[in-house]
């Protein structure tokens, strides 16, 4: 039986500070030790939702594909599979399919299948959704206040900036949405895009490297 990691941030500030990611990664390794398993390779999805499908978390596809019976996915906890009920119920069962299971570093009725078990799994998976849906009902209030109030409403545009607070083209910027869109017009998907880009020396307004989320809002995909 070997172990396999999955770790999962929400947000480009966290994967690039490497705070949360550092923290579950020590605690998949006291959980590997804990059951005398041997910790293989660790798989990634920094800035990623956990509202994300499994298809749109490249880290979470490759790990499920490289587990065999009997292995192990080692999560910190289970949020980090995601904060939908029903697809985690479906990564589970993917897993499950492979011979191997989810254990959770933090425990959260991961040991067995037995009936008790399984209630914890499924209300603890119930609550990580009932957070994410409040956090998004209470940014929604937050931002109707605002309007209200007659302020102005998230950050400034990609291609734009603004300038004694009105908006005007930001030219680099604008050079960067255009090579975008004509990566799109030659057929590139999403993740070539990323790719060329990257290649290319673009970065993001932050001078991170482009992902293939960044890109989907970019386009409005």
């Amino acid at each position: 039986m070997t172990a396999l990691g999955y770790l999962r941030v929400s947000t480009d500030q966290q994967a690039s500070s490497g705070l949360g990611l550092e923290a579950q990664r020590a605690s998949l390794k006291l959980a590997a030790a804990r059951l005398n398993v041997p910790l293989g390779a660790v798989y990634v999805d920094a800035g990623v939702s956990g509202s994300l499908p499994i298809a749109d978390r490249p880290g979470l596809l490759e790990a499920v594909s490289q587990l065999t019976k009997g292995d192990v996915l080692l999560v910190a906890k289970r949020d980090r599979l995601g904060r939908d009920v029903i697809a985690v119920a479906l990564i589970e069962r993917l897993i499950a399919k492979r011979g191997a299971r989810i254990v959770s570093a933090a425990g959260e009725g991961s040991d067995s299948d037995d009936p008790s078990n399984l209630l914890m799994r499924r209300l603890i998976d119930s609550f990580a959704e009932y957070e994410r849906l409040l956090i998004g009902a209470r940014t929604k209030a937050a931002l109707q206040a605002k309007v209200k109030r007659g302020e102005r409403l998230g950050t400034i545009p990609y291609g734009s900036q603004a300038i004694e607070g009105k908006l005007s083209h930001d030219a680099p910027e604008q050079a960067t949405l255009a090579r975008m869109r004509t990566l799109q017009h030659q057929g590139g998907s999403l993740r070539g895009i990323a790719r060329s880009l990257n290649l290319e020396g673009y970065t993001t307004r932050k001078g991170t490297p482009w992902r293939f989320q960044y890109v989907a809002e970019m386009l409005g995909k």
